[in-house]
């Protein structure tokens, strides 16, 4: 499975039987031959082993696995009333709450296909994804009702369900109405089927939406429960959004599949955490590397009492080494692994084998059992070990493809090799390491922003000639958003429109993109003899500026 002749820890590692299998058409991948075949299967496995083991927690919400298959079975039966069935779009506009995983996997129950949409998006966006998935059924938070597109603006969107306190909004009716005694039977599904649609930005400005499947879901929650030795003993966090492809496939699904129980937080808070982690006795977590770091500096965690916590994995970003020196030293069982992936990995590709992190910080592991990675030049053809270019993936839990976009879905896989855009190499002995990012994307805290949509928004604005965005260093978040901006003549800079380019951006774009940085100018912005942008130049300015010390959320 490895690059060249590199055989990884994973692979020489005792694990399931694995056998190629022919998939999604024309793809013949690694697989796991002893699986469940859908995320219903995982659910009803889990409540048949472990049926009052607990599966979720949330304040002072607690669900048993036999609870939460009830649970799901309920508001199936609501689905079915209202009219959903097998291959219809249920969008989610939830945050941390037991209702999203209860809902999601009330949709996999009818083989209805589960849409999680970011709470910090605003009504362009959803309007966008909402018609172009298709969805017939939202679920949405009642404090967000004010970022809801219209009800004429979304015909086929036929029904609208509202969780949490405050009036109910236009059109919407209340979650708990479709909650029903009622059974209706498991739809029989292909576990190549679509199960989740996640968006990502993309690099035309519009978001694509991957198609995740069951059978890539099982496989990536097979392959953290096998690579961190988790079982139902353990115990989670989740403080990351589930809407997002960690929270949603890491924690959710992955500690379904293990029987394990979730502890889910509305938001992460160092504080709140760790006291979580002590009364819940926390035995693995999954989060970005500052997340730690905050943990670290808060008064409480000396007080802590963190014993059962033992397995530390991180992603998104890397691990500062006084980090890990800090956590090896106030926490010596605690095993951090590193992770790489994305939402069209349906999340994990590498993973850092246990105790490698300190000698190998500078890579982000291995590939994973089932995972194929090559390193590709520009013309689609493998580089030797240690050579620089392109990182292609490709395993059973690749996407199949984006949902109604088979242009982006020829652009991006490549007989079932999807091309990462991250530049990176594969050593001799299967380390991956990623260098640098081929696209134009910043990465704030985890959180991954692609340039081109900000600049289609600024663009927008009626004072902007050209624009540009770049990262600007973070010592905490590592990435914050700055814009270059060129003004049209007859416009100039000044601290009022730098407000109106914060509040142009804040109305059509999810929070963590809004530019917290401008240079304003009526010059042009560089370019090369061809005309094109330097952003390489605007990047190095960037590097010398001081770093912003404050953090927002």
């Amino acid at each position: 499975m490895m690059h060249g002749s590199a055989l990884s820890h994973w692979h020489r590692s005792e694990a399931a039987a694995i056998r190629l299998e022919s998939l999604y058409g024309d793809r013949v991948e690694a697989c796991f031959a002893e699986r469940p075949r859908s995320l219903h299967q995982m659910l009803e496995q889990a409540a048949q082993r472990e049926p009052e083991r607990c599966a979720l927690v949330c304040g002072g919400q607690r669900l048993s696995y036999r609870g939460l298959l009830d649970a799901a079975a309920s508001l199936a039966a609501g689905m079915v009333a209202a009219g959903v069935t097998t291959g219809d779009r249920v969008a989610l506009l939830l945050g941390n709450r037991i209702e999203f995983v209860v809902t999601l996997f009330a949709a996999a129950r009818l083989g209805a296909i589960t849409v999680p949409l970011s709470t910090r998006e605003q009504t362009p966006g959803l309007a966008y994804m909402l018609r172009h998935c298709g969805a017939m059924l939202l679920v949405h938070e009642a404090e967000l009702a004010p970022v809801l597109p219209s009800v004429a603006d979304l015909p086929a969107l036929r029904s609208r369900w509202q969780l949490g306190e405050g009036p109910l909004a236009p059109g919407s009716s209340a979650y708990a109405e479709h909650c029903l005694s009622a059974v209706v039977p498991v739809a029989e599904l292909d576990e190549q089927d679509t199960a989740v649609i996640l968006y990502t930005s993309g690099t035309t400005g519009r978001p694509k939406g991957a198609m995740l499947t069951h059978l890539g879901i099982v496989h990536s929650s097979m392959h953290f429960a096998l690579a961190m030795g988790l079982g139902p003993e353990d115990a989670t966090v989740a403080a990351v959004p589930l809407s997002h492809v960690t929270g949603l496939v890491a924690l959710t699904t992955t500690f379904i599949y293990c029987a394990g129980k979730m502890v889910i937080m509305p938001a992460f808070k160092a504080a709140d955490y760790l006291r979580i982690a002590q009364a819940e006795r926390i035995s693995h977590s999954l989060m970005v590397p500052a997340m730690y770091k905050l943990c670290l500096l808060d008064p409480a965690f000396e007080r802590s009492e963190l014993a059962a916590w033992r397995i530390g994995a991180y992603g998104g970003a890397p691990m500062p080494v006084a980090t890990i020196v800090e956590l090896a030293d106030k926490l010596p069982q605690l095993v951090l692994m590193n992770c790489y992936g994305a939402t069209e990995t349906t999340s994990p590709a590498t993973v850092m084998p246990p105790g490698q992190t300190r000698t190998h910080n500078e890579t982000v592991g291995q590939a994973l059992h089932c995972v194929d990675m090559r390193v590709m030049d520009d013309d689609g053809r493998e580089l030797p070990p240690g050579h620089l270019g392109e990182i292609w993936i490709k395993g059973p839990m690749v996407v199949r493809g984006y949902w109604d976009n088979p242009q982006a879905t020829a652009a991006n896989i490549t007989g079932g090799y999807w091309h990462s855009g991250d530049l990176g190499t594969i050593d001799a002995q299967g380390y991956v390491r990623v260098l640098d990012r081929k696209k134009d994307m910043i990465n704030r805290g985890g959180f991954k922003i692609y340039t081109i949509e900000v600049e289609n928004v600024l663009y927008e604005h009626p004072g902007v000639q050209e624009c540009a965005v770049v990262a600007k260093p973070c010592p905490v978040l590592g990435e914050r958003v700055h814009a270059f901006v060129g003004l049209k003549p007859g416009h100039a800079a000044s601290p009022a429109l730098h407000a109106q380019l914060k509040a142009h951006c804040a109305a059509r774009l999810a929070d963590y993109k809004v530019p917290e940085s401008y240079t304003v100018q009526t010059m042009p912005l560089p370019r090369n003899a061809n005309g094109k942008l330097l952003k390489r130049e605007m990047r190095d300015q960037m590097a010398h500026l001081s770093p912003v010390p404050e953090t927002r959320a």
